[in-house]
This record gives structure tokens, C-alpha cells and sequence, in this order.
């Protein structure tokens, strides 16, 4: 087709015949007939038609998760966690990989999610639709997809039962298990990382990817990189006289490195996550008794049972996130004064349990 654009001679090739139709062929000139119409250039129109399908070939789902991933990456997640991401959307790639992330719909992440839960991994299937909401937001900042369509998964799913961890309550039992901690004949590391966990009642997995730089000895703090926190921010446990006293047992077994707790196998990583649950099925307490994640529970129960602590500066020490705005900005804030006499209160605490003194009336170190 033969046409003059801007004072130019210019030639638009419709095709060639059989590969084209007439049909085809005549639809394509009355195309270029209304783009000249609107002050358009067919063979411009043509080309950007070309880009365009080109960069949505390359925007796909799997190249905009790999995008995400690897920023994630850069701000210092955790390996673990990152290993984690990656096993959930492996679980996707084979249905909607190679699909254009501005394409996909509802119905397409929705068969993905099916896939997992008639497996039973309802847990998973629930992980992975956040997961699926978080990178379609980060292809929308970046001009890749217009909308996020995981939103319409809302309520698709089936909701898994909170599955609680085992967690020992009840004090008399808990000074058996400090006892049987406090014998424990196994690795010294591993031992000690058993003994802090009830004094700090961290998430198991921020003690065993402690690293000796986070604790300043002078001041008494423990402080957690935002990239180890689950909630994303930085995060102060006080150090008591007992932790204290672990960490100096520690140091000269560790302290030359960069872990507190590094494998046995390569000091450039830490213990594994079921190397502490492990350790306590050798102590004698089953799966369904105790776990190192437990005794976060047995804190925040044992502290609030006590009536001496502000709820909110129970739940900063476990370092929950409150719901209500406001109510986070004032916690975030405060406490710190009380969390520390908290802290050596709850220490004092367990020694006397360990020693076997009377639940209320142990024979505490002056706070």
C-alpha cells in the first residue's frame, strides 16, 4: 500500500498472498487508512505494535517475580526466607510462568491455588495468593500490570486451622525442662543456645542467625537487623546478667567467628532449624510437649499471668505488631525502662524454677 505521510512517499507491505488473505489484506489497509486518518504513520503505528508485544513477552510473571526476588535479595533477606519464596512460586511457574503479568486474571491465579489445596496444603496455598498480591504490586509500581487481580482471591481459599505450637505453661514443668536443658551433655553450643532461648524468648530463628557484631555488652543489648525480624524492623531484647553470663560461656567457643551458633559442618553458617527441636526430642520432650518456638508462649503467659507488666510492653519484648495504628506508634515508643526490669524479673524467675524454689516466691537477684 502506497500513501504519503508528512509531504514523504511511503510504501506499508499488507503481506504477501497465501499467506495473507484478501480479507486479511483488505482489513490491514482499512487499518492504515484510519491511523492516516487520526495524523498516525502506519509504519509507526505498526512498529510500536511490535514493541509492544515484544516487552510483553518479556514482562512475564516469572521474569517479574525474578525481578522482585532479586531485590529482595539486595536489601539483605534472609537466604532462608528467600529459599522459601522460591520454593512457592516454583509451585506456579508451570501454569502461568511464561504468561504476560498484565494478562493474567482471577480465574488463571485461582487454578494455581487450586493445585495446592487438593493436596492439602491449604497453609501454602494461602501463602502463596500473598505472595502472588505482593509481586502483581511491585509489577503496578514498575508500569508492568494495572491492577492487582490476586485481590479477587479473597475468600477463594479455604482457611487452614491455626496449628499452635506446643509450649509447656505450667511452672513446675518448665523448671524440669530448664533442668534437663541445663544438663543437656550435648554440643556446648547447642546447650547454650537451649538455655538463652527461654531467658529471651526470641523467634528461634533469629537466635540461631545471631551474629556476635548485633550485641553491644556495655549497654546490654541484643539489636535484630530488620532484615532478620519478621515485622521488618529493627528489634532490642535487654540482655540480663544470666544472658550475659551465656554469652561470656560462649565467646570463647565461638567468638572468633561470625555466628554464635554456627553448624558443625561450616562456621560461615548457622545451626539449622531443627537442630534445637532436635535437641529437645533427645532431652525427652516429645513434638507435642515442647518446641523451640514454644517458648515464646510460656513467656507471654507466665509474664502476663504475673500482673506485674504492661500488656504492651510484653507484646513489644515478643515483638508483635499491633493492628491499630496508633496503638503501635505510642508501643513502639515506650517500655523500653520497664521491658528491661521486665527482662531481669523473668530471669530471676527462671533461675528460681530451675532451682526448684517455690513458683511465686523464688529467691530472685535484686533487679
Amino acid at each position: 500500500m502506497n500513501y504519503r505521510f508528512l509531504g514523504q512517499q511511503k510504501t506499508l507491505s499488507l503481506g504477501s498472498y497465501p499467506e495473507v488473505s484478501l480479507a486479511k489484506a483488505r482489513e490491514k489497509r482499512t487499518a492504515a487508512r484510519e491511523a492516516l486518518a487520526d495524523g498516525q504513520d502506519p509504519i509507526e503505528v505498526r512498529k510500536a505494535k511490535v514493541r509492544e508485544a515484544k516487552a510483553k513477552s518479556e514482562e512475564t510473571f516469572k521474569a517479574i517475580a525474578d525481578e522482585w526476588l532479586a531485590r529482595l535479595e539486595i536489601e539483605g533477606r534472609a537466604p532462608k526466607t528467600l529459599q522459601k519464596m522460591r520454593w512457592l512460586l516454583d509451585l506456579a511457574y508451570p501454569l502461568i510462568g511464561n504468561r504476560p503479568i498484565a494478562d493474567l486474571t482471577a480465574p488463571e491465579l485461582l487454578e494455581v491455588l487450586r493445585t495446592v489445596e487438593v493436596r492439602g496444603r491449604y497453609e501454602t496455598a494461602n501463602r502463596l495468593r500473598s505472595t502472588f498480591g505482593t509481586i502483581f504490586r511491585y509489577a503496578i509500581v514498575t508500569g508492568r500490570a494495572q491492577r492487582d487481580v490476586a485481590v479477587d482471591l479473597r475468600g477463594a481459599l479455604i482457611t487452614p486451622k491455626p496449628q499452635h505450637r506446643a509450649a509447656i505453661l505450667e511452672p513446675k514443668a518448665l523448671g524440669s525442662l530448664l533442668r534437663a536443658v541445663d544438663a543437656h551433655d550435648g554440643q556446648p553450643t547447642v546447650r547454650t543456645a537451649l538455655k538463652m532461648l527461654p531467658h529471651m524468648f526470641p523467634r528461634p530463628g533469629e537466635l540461631r542467625m545471631a551474629e556476635w557484631k548485633e550485641f553491644d555488652f556495655e549497654a546490654a543489648v541484643w539489636t535484630i537487623p530488620a532484615a532478620k525480624t519478621k515485622m521488618r524492623r529493627p528489634h532490642k531484647v535487654p540482655l540480663t546478667q544470666q544472658t550475659l553470663e551465656m554469652l561470656a560461656e560462649l565467646e570463647p567457643i565461638t567468638g572468633g567467628g561470625k555466628y554464635l551458633f554456627p553448624s558443625v559442618r561450616s562456621a560461615d553458617r548457622p545451626i539449622t532449624d531443627n537442630t534445637l527441636n532436635a535437641a529437645l526430642r533427645r532431652l525427652g520432650f516429645g513434638k507435642d510437649e515442647v518446641t523451640a518456638h514454644g517458648f515464646r508462649a510460656t513467656a507471654s503467659t507466665l509474664l502476663n499471668e504475673m500482673g506485674k507488666w504492661h500488656p504492651d510492653a510484653i507484646e513489644r519484648q515478643l515483638a508483635h505488631v499491633e493492628s491499630n495504628d496508633v496503638r503501635r506508634a505510642y508501643a513502639r515508643g515506650t517500655h523500653w525502662d520497664e521491658r528491661v526490669r521486665m527482662m531481669r524479673h523473668w530471669s530471676n524467675y527462671l533461675d528460681g524454677l530451675q532451682a526448684g524454689g517455690k513458683v511465686l516466691k523464688a529467691n530472685f537477684r535484686r533487679e
